[in-house]
């Protein structure tokens, strides 16, 4: 079963490499979508795939890269878009 989220993540994420890694771990999870950053300093992901592989996606982005600090992340649920590959926009 395919699930759908869009998730902001908020706090030191932008020019830590954040959507770099984003884009590698959502590869590596077989996740699709895109991550931007916003202009209030977050990134914004809509990220789907299987529930299991996009709940660890999901976990990965409460910590991100090594160089973020993570300090707010906002999960809501959406419809299934049917992504294709997973890029920055």
């Amino acid at each position: 079963m395919r699930k759908s989220y869009r998730i902001k993540v908020s706090g030191k994420v932008q020019n830590v490499g954040f959507r770099f890694y984003t884009v590698k771990k959502a590869k590596e999870f077989d996740i699709s979508g895109f991550v931007r950053n916003e202009p209030d300093g977050s990134v914004y992901i809509e990220a789907e795939g299987k529930t299991v592989d996009l709940d660890t996606f999901r976990d990965w982005c409460r910590q991100g890269p090594q160089w973020a600090k993570v300090d707010k992340l906002e999960i809501q649920e959406m419809p299934v878009m049917d992504y294709q590959g997973f890029v920055v926009k």
